[in-house]
């Protein structure tokens, strides 16, 4: 699964950061951006357009039979909102997107409809996304419940409980946000590995024993992750 987000040069290594002369290898499927065409050249709605497309993926809202998304433009930024809106999420804050000609205010029109991802679990589809990188051992142990469980959810033979949906959710966003830098071994590797940032915890240190996605310590984890996405981006 690879996202190339390219602006006219080769793909440089994931230190280097995002701009119109650079590129970033993220490991999102479907989409592989090799050009950025407006109304995306200035920074601040590149940042949030690829916000949206790292969330919109990472959640399991792209579908199989949607062709690839090698261009970020309109008809690209398009396609993600009415899926996100499919799902039932942000169709306010989509509407602006979905019209022919984008809004002035792009970037917070973007921020609104990414805001509304981040506030909408949506479990049935964000099972097997997450499932697929993490596997149902370590997904499990992360969510705080039995492997069974994981699988029984996972096939909807089982409702997901409130307060799984929503570790799940944060696992599906942190994931992506981590796919740029890493593949799936790298990814599972990332939650066990100490980090400076962390106080030389690991971020599965954080992740235990009921956590909620609002506490200060997964609050943490997760701005470490975005972190690669901002720097990838500015």
């Amino acid at each position: 699964m690879t996202f190339y987000l390219v602006a006219a040069a080769p793909v440089c290594p994931p230190e280097r950061p995002f701009s119109r002369r650079s590129a970033y290898n993220w490991s999102v499927s479907q989409v592989r951006i090799r050009s950025i065409h407006e109304p995306f050249r200035d920074r601040e709605s590149a940042v949030e357009a690829a916000f949206l497309l790292v969330e919109a993926e990472a959640m399991g809202l792209l579908r199989e039979e949607d062709a690839p998304i090698e261009r970020l433009d309109e008809d690209a930024v398009r396609r993600v909102a009415a899926r996100v809106r499919d799902a039932g999420i942000g169709e306010a804050a989509a509407l602006p997107l979905l019209i022919p000609g984008l809004a002035a205010d792009l970037a917070g029109v973007l921020r609104g409809l990414r805001e509304a991802l981040e506030e909408s679990p949506v479990p049935r589809s964000e099972w097997p996304a997450v499932q697929e990188v993490l596997g149902s051992e370590l997904l499990a142990r992360l969510l705080g419940v039995s492997e069974t469980s994981v699988k029984r959810y996972a096939v909807g033979s089982r409702a997901t409980p409130d307060e799984v949906a929503e570790r799940l959710h944060f696992l599906a966003r942190l994931t992506g946000y981590l796919a740029g830098a890493y593949n799936d071994v790298g990814i599972r590797r990332w939650f066990h590995r100490k980090r400076s940032a962390l106080g030389r915890r690991s971020p599965a240190d954080f992740l235990r024993a009921g956590w909620v996605p609002d506490a200060a310590g997964p609050r943490r984890v997760l701005a470490l992750a975005r972190d690669l996405v901002y720097a990838s981006a500015t």
